[in-house]
């Protein structure tokens, strides 16, 4: 996500587009369109998915319906390489995971073996009962 992008609330965008929020989200919700992120509890849409809202409101457009689905397709493309790109972050933690857990187990093994050492050569150099006088 580009840190200079402007995202907008339900709220903002029902302004925008002259409309009421009930509407706006009722499309979004219809249109199973997913926000960028969150701030709080409110969800926040990036630039391109206000543009397609407001255009998806606005009666400029004969082609309003076939410009809606590109728009909204290209909107599922965007969300599904932010998907991608989260899938390959817990893929890599999940590795990171799995080598520290192979760590531990050697770590434990190594620390098992040491013990018993530590074991045998005190019980090998306890006094028996002969040697007491």
């Amino acid at each position: 996500m580009n840190n200079n992008e402007r995202l907008y609330k339900i709220s903002e965008i029902s302004y925008i587009a002259k409309v009421n929020k009930t509407k706006v989200w009722r499309y979004i919700r219809d249109n199973n369109i997913s926000e960028r992120s969150m701030k709080g509890n409110a969800k926040l849409y990036s630039e391109h998915t206000k543009d397609v809202i407001i255009k998806a409101f606005s009666s400029e457009s004969v082609h309003l319906a076939t410009e809606t689905k590109a728009d909204t397709s290209r909107i599922l493309l965007e969300q599904i390489d932010i998907l991608k790109g989260e899938l390959e972050r817990k893929n890599d933690q999940l590795d990171k995971m799995q080598s520290l857990l192979d760590q531990q187990q050697q770590l434990n093994l190594s620390t098992n073996r040491q013990n018993e050492k530590l074991l045998d050569t005190t019980t090998n150099n306890a006094p028996s009962q002969d040697d007491n006088p």
